[in-house]
């Protein structure tokens, strides 16, 4: 669906700034972060394109990443289990 849609009215007008720089070539992400009571939200637009560069459309990610705010020390991928 169109990302616009997405979005109140009010900044409906930003997407399309974002979605032009994109299909221009001038920018390869765009990223925002809002904070939502208890959650701080990282956005990130990330135009796709064809292996020739040709603008495809858009995808948007959210993710709460209050959590990783307050990592400390180190997890390394050997730690896994």
């Amino acid at each position: 669906r169109p990302v616009q849609l997405c979005h109140p009215p009010k900044s409906v007008h930003i997407v399309n700034k974002i979605l032009k720089a994109f299909k221009e070539g001038k920018k390869d992400s765009a990223d925002f972060w809002i904070k939502m009571g208890k959650s701080f939200i990282y956005i990130r637009y990330i135009p796709i394109r064809d292996r020739n560069g040709n603008y495809m459309g858009t995808l948007e990610v959210e993710q709460d990443v209050a959590g990783i705010r307050e990592l400390e020390g180190e997890k390394r991928l050997l730690d896994w289990k």
